[in-house]
């Protein structure tokens, strides 16, 4: 096990310093849009795992604080302020969010903590499509400098950290806390675990998160209506990749999500109409074969290989 550890991990570091090459080899907008979402989904679905993965609690209003996030970057970022004090502002707004709306939902268990961030989602999607409902364009000017390439290491370095998180958090006492509180909320709190408190603050810390996540698109995309970014497709979507990659774990998400958008693309592609019944009915094949996700299913091979290469040698 240790073995195939290592080997993710240089293999992971191989992956990210080819990644960091790519816009210096190539200009090719599709290359280049295709890796950007790929990380982008990969750090929202880092964001959710952190919550629904580590801590058990399956939240359905993730897209909350990715439109939010979105939503207040872009603003400030299109009224003048720079970049990084837009994406500080808007990250911190969706902590002060988290803490507001993680405060009272959390007292809720199973599925009425996920039925109540759904609400509060769906309230704020409602409630911003009211008060903007014209399209949010970018000026000619900013039409005019757009470049990918920044977009592009926002988001790399965005599902990086996201990634990095998960893993520090997993291994540190605080992660064990969670597992403890994900097994059972009430033997956790047994044995001295303070339950509230570890589920508040691993939801503030995934709320923002995703709210970073959401200013980098924000700062990416050219238009889009203000009530799209808080759709319950970027929550389902989350849920999806953490899932079919292997929730709980590291490595789950980044490789969820480029496969989510692969097969999705290609069957979009090919089969209009019933792509998303056959991409469906895939996850649940994948799910079913696998209930730890490809992850699970990448650790079984490697352990049969290792075992036979060494019962050969």
């Amino acid at each position: 096990m240790t073995r195939i550890r290592g080997a993710a991990w240089i293999m992971g570091a191989f992956v990210v310093g080819a990644l960091t090459m790519l816009p210096l080899v190539t200009s090719s907008r599709s290359v280049l849009t295709w890796g950007f979402l790929v990380f982008l989904y990969a750090a929202l679905a880092q964001s959710w795992n952190l919550l629904g993965g580590l801590a058990g609690q399956v939240s359905l209003g993730h897209a909350a604080f990715f439109g939010l996030g979105a939503f207040v970057t872009r603003v400030l970022w299109l009224g003048g302020q720079s970049l990084a004090t837009a994406l500080a502002a808007g990250t911190a707004v969706v902590i002060a969010a988290g803490i507001l709306i993680g405060a009272p939902t959390l007292r809720l268990r199973g599925p009425y903590f996920a039925i109540g961030t759904l609400a509060v989602a769906e309230i704020l999607r409602i409630t911003t499509g009211n008060l903007f409902p014209e399209v949010s364009t970018l000026p000619a000017r900013s039409l005019a400098g757009y470049a990918l390439a920044p977009r592009y290491y926002l988001a790399l370095g965005a599902a990086v950290v996201s990634t990095l998180v998960v893993w520090a958090l997993a291994r540190s006492r605080f992660g064990y806390g969670l597992a403890a509180v994900r097994e059972d909320e009430d033997v956790a709190e047994a044995i001295g675990v303070h339950v509230f408190r570890h589920k508040l603050a691993v939801f503030v810390l995934s709320s923002a998160l995703a709210g970073a996540t959401g200013g980098i698109f924000g700062y990416y995309h050219l238009s889009f209506y203000p009530q799209f970014v808080f759709s319950p497709l970027w929550t389902f979507d989350a849920l999806l990749i953490t899932f079919l990659g292997g929730a709980g774990t590291m490595w789950g998400p980044p490789l969820g999500a480029a496969f989510y958008l692969l097969f999705r693309e290609a069957l979009a592609l090919r089969l209009v109409e019933i792509h998303l019944l056959i991409f469906g009915a895939l996850f649940v094949l994948v799910v079913l074969a696998f209930p730890g996700g490809l992850i699970e299913a990448w650790r079984m091979f490697a352990s049969r290989w290792i075992a036979v290469r060494e019962r050969g040698g």
